[in-house]
């Protein structure tokens, strides 16, 4: 059961990591692209249109591989967790539904309109299906973020006894849709995407105003980048602090595990580094920053308790029963941290880039800087994943209320489905292979696509 628990969580991870190439910067180029078509059809001018095709095809090309690989998540569920669908079955079908027709279907009808409807249909309808495609886009992602914000804070739902087990059943939609814990969820995770897909569009152009191609073009879709990246990363900052004061409330081990807090202490400070000795529950190395600084990021008061691992990790099994309830500290701690990091390198790029725009092509470093960092922008969303998902271990669904043992909760190893060991390794390894290819061709053709003058035709 260990190998088989263990593989099948690899194999989801492995499946979620390669979707999340595609995901976010879906999010924000399809707005990008509209904001450069509505400039287009506002002004007339030529240069808007140009653009807007050149990052049309980008877009196409990332949209046609990212679908591909979201649908392998839906057969991942009953194949490899049959026991969590049948647990969270009832809650998850309406949201999903609600992704499929308001969503899905909105933005693959108009993304084909997108695609080919340059002086086909009139401007105004092309204009509008560029919107409805970003929009179509990013309620895709509201609705599957509300599903997955019901599994780290369980709301508006209550246990029953079923034929086959305990499952969750709905008590009340409205809780399940306005619970902060999916829609900061969903702020969060779609700003990181907007950074994403600015620090793609300037990193792409800056490799055009480094090489001296289609200069005047080329600057305006980087100015166009960099205040959309900069609006963005300087956002993302207090939806990230509001995100993480949120979580504080319904997760606490997984903010105990974000910085290494083994203690439980009155105005402890937010850590700048750490390395945790998971076995021995302490800290090998451990680099504080101000004294109450998380003290008063989590409850605005630097003097507030702030509960440590070792506390929780009690109070857990007094409730729960014996077991392991903390997280893999190193990982969701380097996970929090690196991705704040890079977050605040971002808001320092876009805001450099604002300064020098009017020089931007002989700022050379600068370009150098904003195209080898386009990767910094992935990372950090993978990282956030790994935040979310490793930081409510061992829970596949976090107890709505920990305190209570009769929360709608479900151990990660009480959702495996009972398959056999070679199965989910010939799956996994199959699954590992296309998607390596998938990701190898996304790129290969971005990179093509991306290198080439733009179509002045």
């Amino acid at each position: 059961m260990d190998f088989l628990l263990t593989m099948s969580r690899l194999q989801f991870a492995m499946t979620a990591f390669f979707h999340f190439i595609f995901v976010p910067l879906t999010l924000g180029l399809s707005i990008l692209i509209a904001i450069m078509l509505t400039i287009y059809y506002k002004t007339g001018k030529e240069d808007y249109k140009i653009l807007a095709k050149f990052w049309t095809k980008l877009f196409a090309v990332n949209f046609a591989i990212g679908v591909a690989t979201g649908i392998v998540h839906e057969f991942e569920f009953g194949m490899n967790w049959s026991v969590y669908s049948r647990f969270v079955g009832d809650i998850f079908g309406a949201p999903l539904a609600f992704e499929g027709l308001m969503a899905f279907f909105l933005e693959s009808t108009f993304v084909g309109i997108l695609l080919f409807g340059w002086d086909r249909v009139p401007k105004k309808v092309h204009l509008l299906a560029a919107w409805l495609t970003a929009i179509g886009s990013n309620i895709s992602a509201f609705w599957i973020l509300v599903a997955n914000g019901w599994m780290q804070h369980p709301a508006g739902s209550k246990l029953v006894e079923g034929l086959a087990g305990k499952k969750a059943v709905l008590t009340s939609f409205a809780d399940i849709v306005l619970s902060p814990a999916a829609d900061i969820k969903f702020m969060h995770t779609i700003t990181a995407g907007f950074i994403l897909s600015a620090a793609f569009v300037l990193g792409i152009s800056a490799y055009h105003l480094l090489k001296g191609n289609n200069v005047k073009l080329f600057k305006k879709s980087a100015f166009i980048a960099i205040i959309f990246g900069l609006i963005a990363s300087v956002a993302e900052m207090g939806i990230g602090h509001v995100h993480t004061v949120e979580t504080a409330k319904f997760q606490p081990t997984k903010i105990a595990a974000a910085e290494a807090l083994w203690e439980t202490k009155k105005g402890p400070a937010i850590a700048i580094a750490a390395w945790a000795d998971q076995n021995g529950q302490r800290n090998v190395i451990e680099i504080p920053s101000i004294p109450g600084s998380l003290s008063l990021m989590l409850y605005n008061n630097p003097n507030a308790e702030v509960k440590g691992l070792k506390d929780l990790q009690k109070e857990f099994e007094e409730v729960w029963g014996p077991g392991n309830y903390i997280p893999p500290v190193n990982i969701v701690f380097w996970a929090f941290h690196l991705m704040i990091y890079i977050g605040m390198f971002y808001v320092l790029l876009f805001l450099v880039g604002l300064l020098k725009f009017k020089k931007l092509e002989n700022s050379k470093t600068f370009l150098k800087v904003a195209l080898f960092t386009i990767p910094l922008a992935y990372i950090a969303n993978w990282l956030g994943w790994a935040m979310a998902e490793v930081g409510r271990q061992p829970w596949i669904v976090y107890p709505f209320n920990y305190k209570d043992p009769t929360s709608v909760a479900l151990k990660t190893a009480e959702g495996v489905s009972k398959i056999t060991s070679a199965e989910i390794l010939i799956s996994y390894i199959v699954f590992l292979v296309i998607f390596s290819g998938l990701a190898f061709a996304n790129f290969y053709l971005i990179g093509k696509y991306a290198s080439k003058a733009p179509e002045t035709h």
